[in-house]
């Protein structure tokens, strides 16, 4: 465990690592900077080829998303799998298995037409039997996903003939067409005798999309390779090869190294060191963009004191966002009142957080039966201090974070220490299992304004996503209301409404949405600019490397 101190000081570690860099400019200089720099904005034509490297903060439990539910998993195994359908670059859905499909007139019943002559990665046929096996998987029972809730809605699933595939609902269900973009199809002649939950299938895949695994090399790297038999045709760049590279300092140390091509960046990084480091701004372009998730402090609501609304919304008012953004994000982040994207029609515009009020903390603890009886600082309830514990994975932005969170509840008398952890003992040890006081994370959404699943009262079962234990009746009925609303503006209100409830019990404190800073070398070509409503991501099979930048093979790996 990081105890306060430890924890400034690896922060402090971190920044003079970046200060190190700074002042050396890799010591060589405006001479490194000739060195390194090349046309790479000249025109070339597009060609096949070459090797992409990014780098990856935390490495996939496994390659099947609906078991792994995590980001890691699903950026690998979007490489790898297809769904039925995808957005496109508007945010428009299109098909990607599908060739067509058709929605009833009564909005029940939606049938998919597989385009022809599909193959899997080993060129078995890929047809309507693999769709509803698939089907099958995602709402057994004996499958533990966060998903299962979203298609066990369908009360019917069948495949008349190897082209087509129908669904079914017991009543009509607004994000059904979202949830046949976000559901990988596995292959049943390689799955259907396998426990899902515990295959090596998992580590081994098999797809039908632009890439297949060809290497994995546990905490270093997972290598994909071209799939000469792609449902999507061919992509252009032959290898991707994605390092795993817990920390941010270190992943930037290997980009201004030129070993590796892209990352996701951190607010310094973005804004401190790439502004003064113009041998970088040559060979790297920048990218930004307001993703569509948010970061939060949640609660394990069924341990004491975080039962008690009071108590959460005493935290809510001691805690300063506005400090966490400027800080933390140097600014380059926004206030969040709900768990929906700012600007979306989904975000109800007359919320708004809670201010920073430790005065109104205070108050609500003495309410919540708190008091500092021994005059120590720390408030005291029942013989007992109130002290609690913050887990956070390996991000530095979530630990700096947590320490600003740690010093504003010490202000209101309540102590708090902070873990930092790796993702996969998170994930095992500690949220699965529901092993926690509270946890800084982020939640990544989709288009849809849908989140039974991560916040209804029936999915708290270990490997679902309410790990919080949230339940509430009226947020239940909301939530049940707004996934079979058809009328756009009715179904606004009803989670409107249900952002209201949300914003008032506090189950979690939204600390503040983030934009996605990416950094790209320009030897890579064909990313949209300016990027569209999908973002710059959108079309990664259309990206190509110049054959004059490939890189050695020594080093790919």
């Amino acid at each position: 465990m990081l105890m306060p101190t430890q924890i400034t000081r690896h922060i402090q570690l971190w920044l003079i690592v970046f200060g190190i860099c700074l002042m050396s400019a890799c010591s060589n200089g405006e001479d490194a900077a000739k060195k390194l720099k090349s046309n790479f904005d000249a025109p070339h034509p597009t060609s096949p080829g070459g090797t992409m490297i990014d780098a990856m903060t935390g490495e996939p439990s496994g390659l099947i998303a609906m078991i792994a539910g995590e980001s890691a998993a699903s950026a690998i195994a979007g490489n790898i799998f297809n769904s039925l359908l995808k957005y496109d670059k508007n945010l428009d859905l299109t098909g990607e298995l599908a060739q067509s499909w058709e929605v009833s007139a009564d909005q029940r019943t939606i049938t998919f037409h597989l385009k022809p002559n599909l193959k899997w990665a080993d060129q078995r046929p890929l047809s309507s039997a693999d769709v509803l096996f698939t089907w099958q998987k995602v709402t057994d029972d004996n499958t533990r996903t966060p998903y299962g809730s979203d298609f066990k809605l369908v009360s019917k699933a069948e495949a008349p003939d190897a082209q087509t595939f129908r669904v079914t609902y017991a009543v009509p269900y607004a994000p059904a067409l979202d949830t046949w973009a976000g559901l990988h199809i596995l292959p049943k002649h390689l799955l259907q005798d396998q426990d899902i939950n515990n295959t090596a299938f998992a580590r081994h895949p098999v797809g039908s999309h632009y890439y297949k695994l060809s290497d994995w090399k546990n905490g270093q790297y997972l290598k994909l390779s071209r799939n000469p038999y792609a449902s999507q045709g061919q992509a252009n760049i032959e290898h991707l090869l994605s390092r795993i590279i817990p920390d941010k300092a270190a992943q930037f140390l290997e980009l201004s190294a030129d070993n590796i091509d892209s990352m996701a960046l951190n607010p310094i990084q973005y804004a401190r060191i790439f502004p003064s480091r113009p041998d970088l701004s040559n060979n790297i372009g920048l990218y930004k963009e307001l993703g569509n998730s948010y970061s939060y402090m949640g609660f394990n609501l069924k341990r004491k004191p975080f039962d008690d609304v009071r108590v959460r919304q005493a935290i809510n008012y001691a805690i300063d966002k506005q400090e966490i953004i400027d800080g933390v994000l140097l600014g380059l982040g926004e206030p969040v009142a709900s768990p929906y994207k700012p600007g979306t029609r989904w975000s109800n515009p007359k919320l708004k957080p809670y201010p920073y009020d430790p005065n109104k903390a205070r108050t609500l603890l003495r309410e919540a039966g708190f008091a500092d009886t021994n005059g120590d600082g720390i408030l005291e309830k029942d013989g007992k201090p109130f002290s609690f514990e913050i887990l956070t994975n390996q991000n530095k932005e979530r630990e700096m974070t947590a320490v600003l969170i740690q010093r504003r509840l010490k202000e209101v008398g309540i102590e708090v220490n902070i873990r930092v952890l790796e993702w996969a003992s998170f994930l095992g040890r500690f949220i699965k299992p529901k092993q926690f006081d509270a946890v800084v994370l982020g939640w990544s959404l989709s288009l849809d304004p849908d989140q039974y699943g991560i916040w209804h009262s029936s999915q708290q079962a270990p490997g679902q996503f309410n790990f919080i234990s949230y339940s509430n009746p009226q947020a239940d009925k909301l939530l049940e209301a707004g996934r079979i609303e058809l009328n756009p503006d009715k179904r606004m209100k009803i989670y409107h409404a249900f952002s209201k409830i949300l914003l008032e019990d506090s189950p979690v404190i939204y600390l503040s949405a983030g934009y996605g800073l990416s950094a790209i070398h320009k030897r890579v070509k064909g990313i949209s600019s300016p990027a569209p409503a999908a973002g710059i991501g959108h079309n990664t099979y259309e990206w190509f490397i110049p054959k004059a930048y490939y890189r050695n093979e020594m080093n790919d790996q």
